[in-house]
């Protein structure tokens, strides 16, 4: 069916995937953090501490979004009744060194971690981080390395990233879009467990946290005990909210003190490596990725200065300086003519570019307009040539859904050249910039080349029981992960839905979008100078 003929069924089909979805969820997996569709159970993992319901909280503002009203007061009632902030569960496996935001080191050649299915897949390519193909290791955005642990930790041990921005995202964007004061109780509740994760020497918060003890360590795999500039750089928004929320400071002062470091320090070309030590200050190495380790640090300054009713002038000065290292130092033209964002290893570039990466068009272009008069056109060219590159990502393969990464070396160009970067786990990056790019240029293509995904999607990636990854996107035979991710919920559906939706539903101008895709609203200069007001009237 043509695209332009079937735009009733486009506004429909989203909605209709996000209820299979979470009808499955809800029959075979309930309260569990994910589903796996093939063997119809659930997956706890262990970057969660201990908490569940990690699809529930995800798909709370999805839901309600797309007027899924049964569905989300079924959400919300769990999250009323069984969202349990204190969990202190029997010793189990504990993943020891894991990921970083959109992030997770293929970093090492060692960790070798078996999956279910008997596919062994190693810690370079493999834990993906947002997460394992296998699913083991269920982590947002990124690649990572780990060793398991048996019986050695009690699940009290969180990713103080990952809970971050699904959980403390999840809850703000419910309260926010629905004014129910559970949301808000337990959403303060829980981030009072994440501030000892900040009491280092520089105030620079370690990656794990025992969200029962108070205790923090950094992930095993990460260089020299360091903190990951994905992780520490991607809590501005959610603690800012917080702060807003319980009118305590803490929280805003936390990541203040983060932002205040990282002017201090020297950058190498101005670029921000991915590794930091939580106790010196200091970078640890010079590995600079606008993929895993490094993305939603860039993101979240951007959005930090929109938030702010574009009143944060530091967050402006920081990302527009960053965007011009990045330019200068990592962006490359292929042979071919695409646009790509090389990595950069000491001063070495590697011509790969990651699906995590493909976040970027996006978020270039909802920060053009605030660039330079003279920029912000390049801005936008910008963002829509890594936008495309990336849909070349997906239309050069077999499904027409993009890899884990693609190179642009060896004669090839937005291909993956490694089985071990074949692979596909429902994210949502390059769907993500479609919609952005959509909202910002009314271009049809981008609705078209949504569409693409949709179809992708429903061909490839729909079981009978649920959505699940796939572990080749070149060949048509495909092989399943069994693994329905949480953030395909939270963000893959919520995307697409909005690529397909008026530009009134969830305005750009009002509410920004965390790394999870939870909506979170812009704060007013009027409100800020409300409340500063009002506490001046009870402090007489």
């Amino acid at each position: 069916m043509p695209f332009d003929e079937c735009s009733y069924l486009k506004c429909q089909t989203v909605p209709q995937m996000m209820k299979f979805a979470w009808d499955n969820y809800k029959r075979y997996a309930w309260g569990k953090n994910e589903l796996r569709p093939l063997t119809r159970n659930g997956h706890i993992g262990n970057m969660f501490g201990g908490l569940r319901g990690a699809s529930i909280i995800d798909s709370l503002d999805t839901l309600y979004i797309m007027g899924l009203m049964d569905e989300y007061n079924d959400a919300r009632e769990w999250v009323q009744t069984s969202l349990d902030l204190n969990s202190d569960l029997p010793l189990g496996n504990s993943v020891v060194g894991s990921l970083a935001h959109r992030s997770a080191a293929a970093h090492a050649n060692q960790a070798h971690v078996p999956s279910k299915s008997g596919l062994s897949l190693t810690a370079v390519f493999a834990m993906s981080v947002e997460h394992s193909t296998n699913g083991e290791t269920s982590i947002k955005h990124r690649q990572q390395c780990c060793t398991v642990k048996q019986n050695t930790y009690k699940n009290g041990e969180a990713s103080l990233f990952e809970v971050n921005i699904r959980y403390v995202g999840g809850l703000l964007s419910a309260y926010y879009l629905t004014g129910e004061e559970v949301f808000k109780t337990k959403v303060m509740e829980l981030g009072e467990k994440l501030l000892p994760a900040f009491n280092t020497p520089t105030g620079i918060p370690r990656g794990v946290i025992n969200l029962g003890s108070g205790t923090s360590w950094s992930w095993g795999w990460a260089s020299a005990g360091s903190s990951i500039l994905a992780e520490f750089g991607t809590l501005h928004l959610e603690f800012v909210h917080l702060s807003e929320l319980s009118r305590n400071p803490i929280y805003t002062e936390k990541v203040m003190n983060i932002r205040k470091l990282l002017n201090k320090i020297e950058k190498p070309h101005g670029l921000y490596p991915n590794f930091l030590s939580p106790v010196s200050g200091n970078w640890v190495q010079h590995h600079v990725s606008i993929g895993g380790l490094g993305d939603s640090f860039y993101e979240y300054l951007i959005k930090s200065f929109l938030m702010s009713d574009k009143t944060d002038d530091d967050a402006k000065k920081m990302y527009y300086g960053a965007l011009e290292a990045i330019e200068a130092n990592l962006v490359q033209k292929s042979p071919g003519g695409l646009t790509y964002m090389a990595e950069w290893r000491g001063g070495i570039l590697d011509h790969k570019m990651g699906h995590l990466a493909c976040f970027s068009g996006g978020m270039i272009g909802i920060g053009a307009d605030d660039g330079a008069p003279e920029k912000r056109q390049h801005y936008l060219d910008l963002a829509a040539e890594i936008t495309h590159t990336c849909h070349e990502s997906y239309a050069r393969s077999a499904t027409k859904l993009g890899p884990e990464a693609f190179r642009f070396d060896g004669g090839g160009e937005a291909t993956a050249t490694r089985l071990s970067d074949r692979y596909y786990i429902l994210r949502p990056e390059v769907i993500e910039s479609y919609m952005y790019m959509w909202r910002l240029t009314h271009d049809p293509k981008y609705r078209e080349w949504g569409w693409e995904a949709v179809e992708a999607l429903e061909q490839h990636c729909r079981v009978e029981s649920g959505f699940s990854g796939i572990r080749d996107v070149y060949t048509m035979t495909v092989s399943h992960d069994n693994m329905q991710q949480s953030f395909f919920l939270s963000e893959t559906l919520k995307y697409l839905y909005l690529l397909f939706s008026d530009d009134d539903l969830l305005p750009l101008e009002d509410w920004v979008f965390n790394t999870e895709a939870h909506p979170l609203p812009v704060i007013r200069k009027s409100c800020l100078q409300e409340e500063a007001t009002q506490d001046k009237t009870v402090s007489k």
